[in-house]
């Protein structure tokens, strides 16, 4: 059996959560201690109506919850502020006085006080620390997470910027004002394709080859790669020699008229007038073609064949319009609309010399296959009355002829060189091309300015952790100063006994 001596030592371990229910168990306080603090609250609410000026009375009344040691730290300060009302017989006549006299008894009494304080400790461990703390989690966690949205929002403007940029480089242009600079692009394509029917001359060797060897293989009597043949000799022509067989004496090129420069923005182009298609072919610059051009405007329903176009005007006769094959309306030896574009700048006959340019290389790249396998007496014997160019040719010049081939073919098939077609063909192409790169502009624009709002956002976030931290700590402060208080309360009741209220961690 322990001694007393060594019983005094022991401690008294009490859980935090616990401590009301031991509190009770032990007598220390009755069950009705709650409606016992509410009239003390009530007491104390009325009391500090009427207050002395005091600079440490307002701190102490500056708190969200006076207990019993607020009360006596006052009640210590108005004997300062009230010696003057204190009588012979040593008791005070000032109301103030009697009130916190009065409050510090009914606290006293049934030690209301102690579980009124157990009770703030356990609400500060329990639920205020745990509320504020996630408060302080919920702040930084949406700071991370608005700081991860900023990078995102950068790095997609950045991504925008970049593919609008990439997008102006692939167009051949620079992107500071896209629908000026790709109508201007629409200038150096004439000489780009007066270029191509230069080098054409080139191809002299290989549509003689091509010629030759279809001859002699499929003893065709039509003419072979009429249009390569015709940019062969005579490069890029006009329309108008392509059809006549004669240079014209006069060109008059179609102009198209443009707005001035410091007009001209990505949201006006004045393409001047231009046709808006052909049902075989799309019309560049606005010329007429053979085949017709739908302007919109439908003809009589009850004569189709009239030629007759309906005005919307009621009471008028139809107007009639004689269509005329192109270039009979001008004199001989002038070249003028249709007639004055180049066959490299007119769609279908670009088309065909493409096709051709095409048909030639799959030729070459076929023959060079089949020259690989003609080791053998028997494939070299199928040659021997061929002709005498198809007999010379040689594996390595073959290839020479084909890379000639490819390049003109590279030159206008590259998706630059689409793109001038395309504006050539239709100005509302610019238009959606203007659009579509405006997009990723505005979107960059758009994201800038939604990172500026995450900015904001994590500011106003960290200036909320800012302002919970310090009621944290503040909060944990004095949660251990009541620790300590209860514990020297409960401490006394027991012979100064060592007292420890476990899990106090805010």
């Amino acid at each position: 059996m322990e001694s007393p001596q060594n019983v005094q030592s022991l401690p008294i371990d009490i859980q935090t959560s616990k401590l009301l229910d031991w509190l009770v168990d032990r007598r220390h306080c009755n069950l009705k201690w709650q409606g016992a603090v509410m009239d003390i609250r009530e007491k104390i609410k009325a009391a500090i109506q009427d207050m002395p000026e005091n600079e440490e009375i307002k701190e102490l009344l500056s708190g969200s919850y006076i207990h019993y040691f607020h009360c006596l730290r006052i009640v210590e300060i108005l004997k300062g502020t009230e010696a003057s009302s204190k009588n012979i017989f040593g008791r005070y006549s000032s109301q103030r006085m009697k009130d916190w006299q009065d409050i510090i008894s009914n606290y006293e009494a049934d030690n209301v006080y102690l579980v009124e304080v157990a009770s703030l400790l356990s609400r500060n461990v329990s639920y205020e620390g745990p509320a504020l703390r996630k408060q302080v989690a919920k702040a930084q966690q949406l700071q991370q997470e608005l700081s991860r949205r900023e990078v995102d929002c950068q790095n997609s403007a950045a991504d925008l910027r970049v593919r609008y940029y990439t997008a102006c480089k692939q167009y051949g242009i620079t992107g500071e004002n896209v629908a000026r600079e790709l109508q201007a692009l629409v200038k150096d394509l004439p000489t780009v394709l007066g270029e191509v029917g230069r080098d054409a001359a080139k191809l002299e060797e290989q549509i003689q080859l091509y010629t030759a060897f279809t001859n002699f293989v499929c003893e065709w009597s039509e003419p072979v790669l009429p249009m390569l043949t015709f940019v062969q000799k005579r490069g890029d022509a006009t329309f108008y020699e392509w059809r006549t067989g004669e240079v014209p004496a006069v060109i008059e090129r179609p102009v198209i008229e443009e707005a001035p420069a410091d007009t001209i923005t990505e949201e006006t182009i004045d393409w001047g007038d231009l046709g808006s298609g052909t049902e075989s072919q799309e019309v560049n610059f606005g010329i007429t073609v053979e085949d017709g051009v739908d302007w919109g405007i439908s003809l009589d329903s009850e004569d189709p064949g009239a030629g007759g176009i309906d005005w919307g005007e009621s009471g008028t006769a139809p107007i009639e319009i004689e269509v005329v094959d192109v270039g009979t309306d001008c004199p001989d030896g002038v070249a003028k609309g249709e007639d004055a574009l180049t066959i490299l700048e007119t769609p279908q006959l670009r088309s065909q010399f493409i096709d051709e340019l095409m048909e030639l290389e799959v030729f070459l790249s076929q023959r060079l296959t089949e020259m690989k396998e003609e080791a053998d007496v028997v494939a070299m014997s199928q040659f021997q009355l061929a002709p005498i160019v198809i007999q010379d040719q040689t594996r390595q010049h073959v290839e020479k002829m084909q890379a000639v081939v490819r390049d003109l073919l590279v030159r206008l098939t590259t998706l630059r060189m689409q793109h001038l077609f395309m504006i050539q063909a239709s100005p509302r192409y610019v238009e959606r091309v203007s659009e579509m790169l405006r997009q990723k502009l505005k979107q960059a624009d758009i994201l800038v300015l939604k990172r500026a709002t995450q900015a904001e956002k994590r500011q106003e976030a960290f200036e909320e952790q800012a302002r919970l931290e310090p009621r944290v700590d503040l909060l944990a402060r004095s949660t251990r100063k009541l620790q300590k208080l209860i514990e020297e309360d409960i401490s006394k009741r027991y012979n100064n006994r060592p007292v420890n209220i476990m899990g106090v961690n805010v």
